[in-house]
């Protein structure tokens, strides 16, 4: 089974936690492009959605399916995104796709945060995959010493600004042991917008696409 047959397997079985005549949230990335395609089949079941992306909401809009402000929306029972890394405490490591700042504000928004992912997203210590760091332009060096301080190596993603008007700071060899007091020192440095790290609210459920098949393999 090839890696996007795992992703395809993990968005089918993160449709049992949509709930029927709500507005679902959505994420970003290859994993949830999964989720959108397989959402748009009973998209006549769900008021609509809210969208973490430029590029999910203009997928969602394609297949007919109503895309909601966060602001007109009262009620968010499930909110179903991926992940770089997922560790087994269900913290994980978001950003690879440049909407983490707005993927947060909506897990932080949601009920559920149900994460999905192929298996080879699962581990020990989160870090391996680089660190996304959102930050106001102006402060990009100012926030690139203080990340060497913190014991990484932040390496600016040129070339690419978030759909908020800011850059990313992808921070390399950054063994994340602690990850609710990384995010905390993180966020609190002026000039950063969020954190890729997803701890004070991690996930509620990780499904995993497998060979065999998907597997809730942690719930909360």
């Amino acid at each position: 089974m090839t890696q996007d047959e795992m992703k395809k397997k993990a968005a089918e079985a993160a449709l049992e936690y949509v709930v029927t005549d709500s507005i679902v949230g959505v994420g970003t990335g290859s994993t949830v492009n999964f989720f959108i395609d397989l959402l748009a089949e009973i998209k006549h079941k769900i008021e609509g959605a809210v969208s973490s992306s430029e590029a999910s909401t203009e997928r969602m809009k394609q297949h007919g399916i109503r895309v909601y402000d966060l602001n007109a929306v009262n009620e968010l029972p499930v909110y179903i995104d991926g992940a770089d890394e997922s560790d087994h405490y269900l913290n994980l490591i978001k950003g690879g796709g440049g909407a983490l700042t707005r993927e947060k504000i909506i897990a932080g928004a949601s009920d559920k945060f149900v994460c999905i992912a192929d298996e080879s997203k699962l581990v020990d210590v989160l870090g391996t995959f680089p660190l996304p760091v959102e930050v106001i332009p102006m402060a990009r060096s100012f926030i690139a010493r203080e990340l060497v301080k913190l014991g990484g190596r932040p390496v600016w993603r040129d070339n690419f600004i978030t759909d908020n008007g800011n850059i990313i700071l992808d921070v390399h060899d950054f063994e994340i042991l602690q990850p609710m007091k990384t995010e905390a020192e993180i966020n609190k440095l002026p000039g950063v917008v969020t954190v890729g790290i997803f701890a004070n609210r991690p996930a509620d459920v990780l499904i995993l696409g497998a060979p065999d098949g998907a597997k809730t393999v942690y719930s909360k």
